[in-house]
């Protein structure tokens, strides 16, 4: 049963993301929330980009304001708080629904580009050593700005694609426009 803990402790364990929720017993909502800034600070290494950080205070501010948020709820309801992942909740209870759905062919691609990624920098760093020092700097190089390449023009692309959605909506809505006016609406 989940129950209200200690006021100085929950402040304590507040600072690292969901270290507070769990804390309090919802291991779900703390393990979601860490999850995601550890994620979110993996990825950003991983790519070499700082402005996937400014992310972080954000994801940091709400987990630290939602323990407090929890701690100051009164009794009924806080008992009556229902311990669920924040992130996904629906992945969470159904865990292979996503492996079946739409989006099934976008985690193939990501998890082989992942994959390739990390292979790719594995054989550069076996061949370096056989490799002459340029040719292996060339594969490093091209290694390690390889993902950020891709993940930028897989964020241009979406950009672009939400663009052409909107447009395709204004144009349908002006031509409706018309043809209300014409007919005298």
């Amino acid at each position: 049963m989940i129950r209200k803990k200690s006021s100085f402790l929950t402040f304590c364990f507040s600072f690292l993301p969901g270290a507070g929720q769990m804390y309090m017993g919802f291991m779900k909502r703390g393990v979601s929330l860490m999850s995601a800034f550890f994620l979110l600070i993996f990825i950003s290494v991983w790519l070499d980009s700082g402005t996937l950080m400014l992310a972080m205070p954000i994801l940091w501010f709400f987990a630290f304001f939602d323990t407090f948020n929890l701690r100051a709820m009164p009794d009924d309801e806080f008992y009556a708080m229902e311990d669920d992942y924040l992130i996904i909740p629906e992945f969470a209870k159904e865990k292979t629904k996503i492996l079946q759905s739409k989006y099934r062919n976008l985690l193939a691609l990501v998890l082989i580009f992942v994959g390739f990624s990390m292979l790719w920098n594995n054989i550069c760093d076996l061949l370096g050593e056989f490799l002459p020092d340029y040719i292996s700097n060339v594969f490093y190089e091209i290694g390690r700005y390889f993902p950020s390449l891709v993940i930028g023009f897989a964020i241009i692309a979406l950009g672009l694609y939400l663009i052409r959605g909107k447009k395709q909506d204004l144009d349908t809505t002006e031509k409706t426009a018309m043809l209300q006016d014409k007919g005298g609406f």
